[in-house]
């Protein structure tokens, strides 16, 4: 087989990059270790920053989006008692749509399938070879073993793909954070009982109230790290969910029934530089970043944007500017969003339950961000993406 840019991973980041290609007329293949209905259906980000909103109606893939997805122009923060809105849009001219990932992943596997692009789906990629000069992607699909001859590779595999190790070692540079808790996530047939989400701090820990439709329900704990989802039946997470969200008067929670849950660890991740030789890293692949920010699907889009524009330069006319610059221009926006999430993350966990000091002062952070406008702008922008970094 062959093909100008070999694609591995059918998330976000490698569908909407093998979309862009075909909008200036390169040729792509998309491989995917998955099967179409496992891709389609994985419960994974909710919310898309205004950026990333605009590229996908910029590109022809936000009519659904722009009939289902669910525009907010705030968040609350409940603390102490008390619930205080954020009004980003009041702040910053933009706003966030709530829309779940795998719907934009439904969206563009439609839309590539509908112009003629190849998507291979359960073809596990098993290695690389040529990427100095005439890369190669090896892989497995329909039991026989293939290979896809390309100009260059994008890896946009997650972090348990073969693209990044396929760097050899001493290249790549990780910065690394484990944090101490996890998230314990449920989707709930409950119709929200909030318009905007609902980011609580508490004594017992972090809470998250967030939507996936007008009928159903995304609601969030903090867990120890080693938490066993055996250990909370349905019964207990409802419980835990009123003790740590109905704190404000009148405000109670609605439930359902539990469709979803599992718990996922929170950690921070940076691979430097995101790129080698003719092999370029997008997604998850090269950073991750804990959930509290809203960030990963995101900073996958952004990626593959740069890409884009890179690649039509490069087929233009032979300039490598942009492929050269991918990873330097990439990282800053990587960076501040790294930033971000760490300091949400920090501002509404509960970091160290022994350590009274440290919860004063969370409390004394978010009665600043809700009292100060321009501590609310510096949230708010961040919240709903910088358009330049």
């Amino acid at each position: 087989m062959r093909t100008q840019v070999g694609i591995i991973g059918a998330g976000p980041a490698g569908l909407m990059l093998s979309h862009l290609l075909h909008r200036h007329g390169i040729d792509s293949v998309v491989i995917e270790s998955r099967s179409r209905e496992y891709v389609e259906h994985r419960l994974r980000a909710g919310v898309l920053e205004q950026g990333s909103v605009d590229l996908l109606r910029d590109t022809g893939l936000g009519a659904r989006l722009d009939r289902e997805g669910l525009r907010h122009e705030g968040i609350e923060l409940r603390f102490d008692g008390e619930s205080h809105r954020v009004p980003m849009t009041g702040l910053t001219g933009r706003a966030i749509t709530v829309y779940g990932q795998q719907e934009v992943v439904k969206d563009m596997i439609a839309a590539r399938l509908a112009a003629g692009g190849t998507i291979l789906f359960e073809a596990p990629a098993e290695r690389l070879s040529g990427l100095d000069s005439a890369p190669v992607i090896h892989f497995r699909y329909q039991n026989r073993d293939e290979e896809l001859h390309c100009d260059f590779v994008v890896g946009c595999d997650g972090y348990h793909g073969i693209s990044r190790p396929s760097v050899p070692d001493g290249v790549l540079t990780t910065y690394e954070r484990t944090y101490p808790f996890a998230w314990l996530g449920v989707l709930a047939a409950a119709p929200p009982a909030v318009d905007e989400l609902i980011y609580a701090h508490h004594e017992r820990g972090f809470a998250l109230y967030s939507m996936r439709s007008p009928q159903i329900s995304r609601l969030y704990l903090q867990v120890p790290a080693d938490e066993d989802i055996a250990d909370w039946p349905d019964e207990r997470i409802w419980a835990e969910l009123r003790t740590r969200l109905e704190t404000v008067p009148d405000w109670t929670l609605n439930e359902g029934p539990v469709l979803e849950k599992s718990i996922t660890p929170l950690r921070s991740l940076v691979v430097e530089p995101m790129q080698w030789q003719r092999l370029y890293l997008a997604g998850d692949a090269v950073h991750i970043v804990p959930p509290t920010g809203a960030k990963g699907m995101n900073l996958a889009l952004a990626d593959v944007a740069l890409l884009g524009d890179a690649f039509a330069t490069w087929y233009a006319d032979g300039s490598t500017d942009l492929l050269d610059g991918y990873s330097r221009t990439a990282l800053r926006r990587v960076w501040r969003a790294q930033q971000f999430s760490w300091w949400m993350t920090s501002m509404l966990h509960r970091l160290n339950a022994d350590d009274p000091y440290e919860a004063k002062l969370q409390s004394a952070t978010l009665r600043y961000v809700t009292t100060s406008p321009a501590y609310a702008t510096s949230l708010a922008e961040n919240y709903v993406g910088l358009p330049e970094v």
